[in-house]
């Protein structure tokens, strides 16, 4: 009894040593995960464009089909057949032809999780800042991450761009809004706010910029430094709202064949990022909620699913396209294009022949960016619905990302004088790093 006793105290001893040199490497800023001797992986990209499947596209009828399945017969499967890929034994769902061919350039990540509840809310928050809903801090997006340490490729351009509706879990957190992104919903034009409302002339505006100066001045140091990152936003909103930047927004300059190419206001928005991407613009989301579509969107509960292969044939169209065009110009291996949503599907149906949510195991894709890709990454069960091989947590997918457009996955950023891990302890893929 007193050889037991003795071991256990020994273990309590030792595990108490260990978890004490866990909490000063952490407060180092050393990581935690026994990687401190392999180097850090940094990629030689310097674009990304982020597209999100808003609602939670089902992997299993996508980038990850397995044996078809019958809603009638309640029998588990793909809604869809599959189709051979121009790399040996991946396959994709049959709607997804034009991404097929170019598999080689592709990687699906089969084997992405979390285990946020199915939720969208919440699920949405850890697709976009890798971290749980925290009631004292407020982190910061993938976008606001990497263009706060990379910025802007060229100074007259916002590093950050969402061609969608604002919110915050897109937003910089407790790095301050001048981390923050870009906004806008009409690819026609630029973002609302940035021109000058009529009636206002130039000396006008400089009459208001000289009051604003002098309430600031009146205000004290106290009141300024909170201000300054704002006065930051203001200073670049005016270079923003000038002729040169919003060349850029004219789509109808770019040849009718292309334009059809990519399609409708979803091809659109990612024609726009292109040219986004050619001006200098280091992160862009696109957001693919065309809900008309399907009635749904890609949130295919139950007849939500009979019409979900118009939203994949308009996502394998606008992306393929994409790659082509970024190719063209010689910018798909220096712009890493990836396609997140906030959790997958199971290989269920519901009672109205659609599938719930699963966040257990889905699937997020990466291409172009200077990889080494694979097709796919990852490997799930014969309905998709366990991950068998090769599991890639939100953090590992984070930092892979970071990598990927050289930016440090293991530092530290702070929150006042909290350190906070950038990518929550992430680990990059290796092998997908030439």
């Amino acid at each position: 009894m007193n050889s037991i006793q003795s071991i256990q105290n020994q273990s309590i001893t030792r595990r108490s040593v260990l978890q004490s040199a866990g909490t000063a490497l952490a407060i180092a800023g050393m990581p935690l995960r026994g990687f401190a001797n392999e180097p850090t992986i940094k990629g030689q990209a310097e674009h990304v464009v982020s597209i999100w499947l808003g609602g939670g596209m089902g992997q299993i009828d996508t980038f990850d089909p397995k044996a078809k399945g019958d809603p009638k017969a309640k029998r588990a499967g793909s809604y869809y057949d599959a189709i051979e890929t121009s790399v040996p034994g991946v396959q994709l769902c049959e709607h997804l032809p034009l991404l097929a061919d170019r598999m080689e350039r592709v990687t699906a990540v089969r084997s992405t999780h979390h285990d946020v509840i199915d939720e969208h809310a919440a699920a949405t928050n850890r697709m976009h800042t890798g971290r749980s809903i925290s009631g004292t801090v407020t982190y910061p997006s993938l976008g606001s991450l990497i263009t706060h340490e990379r910025g802007a490729v060229d100074d007259s351009v916002p590093p950050y761009v969402l061609i969608g509706y604002p919110n915050v879990t897109r937003g910089p957190g407790f790095l301050g809004a001048e981390h923050g992104y870009l906004y806008l919903t009409d690819t026609s034009r630029g973002p609302v706010g940035l021109s000058r409302p009529e009636g206002i002339s130039t000396a006008r505006q400089s009459r208001r910029e000289a009051l604003l100066k002098q309430l600031h001045r009146e205000a004290g140091q106290e009141v300024t430094e909170r201000v300054k990152e704002y006065e930051a936003t203001i200073e670049q909103s005016l270079k923003l709202s000038g002729p040169e930047f919003n060349r850029v927004f004219a789509l109808q300059n770019e040849p009718d064949d292309l334009r059809n190419r990519y399609g409708g206001e979803f091809g659109q928005r990612c024609l726009l990022s292109r040219r986004l991407i050619e001006r200098g613009v280091r992160f862009i989301e696109v957001a693919h909620n065309l809900n008309f579509l399907n009635g749904a969107g890609w949130d295919v509960h139950n007849s939500g699913i009979v019409d979900q292969h118009k939203l994949i044939r308009e996502l394998d169209s606008a992306v393929s396209t994409l790659m082509d065009d970024l190719d063209s110009k010689g910018l798909l291996e220096k712009t890493l294009i990836m396609i997140t949503t906030e959790f997958g599907r199971p290989p269920e149906f519901d009672s109205g022949g659609g599938r719930g949510h699963q966040g257990s195991a889905f699937t997020s894709v990466l291409a172009g960016g200077g990889l080494a890709h694979c097709g796919a990454w990852g490997q799930t069960d014969e309905v998709s619905k366990k991950i068998v091989s090769d599991p890639v947590s939100i953090p590992d997918f984070f930092a892979t990302v970071c990598a990927a457009v050289g930016v440090d996955y293991r530092k530290n950023l702070y929150d006042g004088d909290r350190p906070v891990p950038i990518t929550d302890q992430g680990e990059a893929i290796a092998g997908l790093f030439a």
